[in-house]
């Protein structure tokens, strides 16, 4: 076995196809089938399944993707580390970001990166963070900024920021809250939060029961655009980190009220794999991400208070008066 049956392996098992992993090759069918052919003969397992629409793998084919993938994401990176040169950033990033980064500033941080190093090929996946440390723990991805986690793990931590959580209200439907709120007193605002897979309801969970809060949300969406969507045209009320909502807020359709007793502080982390060295280019990308998410925590102050003090009931569209969502215990 050697690097070239390696790549061509792994070029057929993620385009499915041999004329396709071919072309992607530069190389001729017959050539690849070959190698293939001298790879599943020397382990003595047959790595894939010809069907009506392609090449399937088979149980060994996904192992051995699983297990080389990672070995030859390595090789990449050490060589494109060897021959760069100090002046110049180069080579391809693949990062993970979590969906309330990805949504608000990951557009403009992808430009920005790209002026300064474009050079380099970046390919961006977003999810869960548990499910983004288990990608950088196969060597799915170079790193991933992710909420940081509450379990130990194996790789590698390093924090990035801490960013302040936020009640977040229609301006058109929404109630009429002060610009400050006390957590514990939100018992008559009806919510709709991420479900308890997302590391967003994680944070919001453990400073809830800190203070003896119990959280009973409407609706549960992972969605952030969703969400945001939600809460614009309803009297619902979310809570979400400051970034994920600052342009509705600038567009005036959404308004942000600070949280108190306690304040909700969410942890981004940037994980790496420990044995897996993290090239110039994926930090300078994890940089100039961090450096627009401060730009957005830096730039307004919340809206000012519409009145001072909470009604007792906070009635939908349709006079249908909600029941409390919060409550002390």
């Amino acid at each position: 076995m050697d690097l070239r049956q390696i790549q061509y392996f792994i070029a057929l098992f993620e385009d499915g196809s041999v004329t396709r992993a071919a072309r992607r090759l530069n190389i001729v069918q017959p050539a690849l089938s070959m190698q293939i052919g001298r790879l599943e003969e020397e382990l003595g397992q047959r790595l894939f399944e010809r069907g009506p629409h392609g090449m399937s793998p088979t149980a060994a084919g996904r192992r051995m993707y699983r297990l080389y993938l990672p070995i030859m994401r390595d090789i990449a990176v050490a060589r494109q580390q060897m021959v760069q040169q100090d002046e110049m950033v180069a080579g391809h990033v693949s990062i993970g970001v979590i969906a309330s980064i990805t949504e608000s500033v990951m557009a403009d941080a992808l430009l920005t990166f790209h002026r300064r190093y474009p050079n380099v090929e970046v390919s961006v996946s977003d999810g869960y963070s548990a499910t983004l440390i288990d990608w950088v723990t196969g060597g799915q991805l170079d790193t991933a900024l992710v909420n940081k986690p509450r379990a130990p793990m194996s790789l590698t931590s390093q924090s990035l920021l801490d960013e302040e959580l936020v009640l977040v209200t229609g301006v058109q439907h929404g109630p009429k809250l002060p610009a400050t709120v006390e957590l514990g007193k939100l018992q008559n605002v009806e919510l709709v939060l991420t479900t308890k897979r997302h590391g967003l309801r994680g944070v919001i969970e453990a400073a809830a029961q800190a203070e003896g809060v119990y959280l009973a949300p409407r609706f549960e969406i992972d969605v952030l655009s969703a969400i945001v969507k939600l809460v614009e045209t309803t009297q619902f009320a979310t809570i979400l980190p400051r970034i994920a909502v600052q342009r509705a807020v600038q567009q005036r359709t959404l308004r942000m009220h600070a949280i108190i007793a306690p304040r909700i502080l969410r942890h981004v982390v940037r994980v790496t794999h420990p044995r897996r060295p993290l090239s110039a280019a994926a930090d300078a990308l994890t940089g100039i991400i961090v450096e627009h998410i401060r730009a957005i925590s830096d730039a307004d102050v919340l809206e000012p208070p519409m009145t001072s003090s909470m009604p007792a009931s906070l009635p939908l569209p349709g006079s249908l008066v909600i029941r409390p969502t919060l409550a002390t215990q």
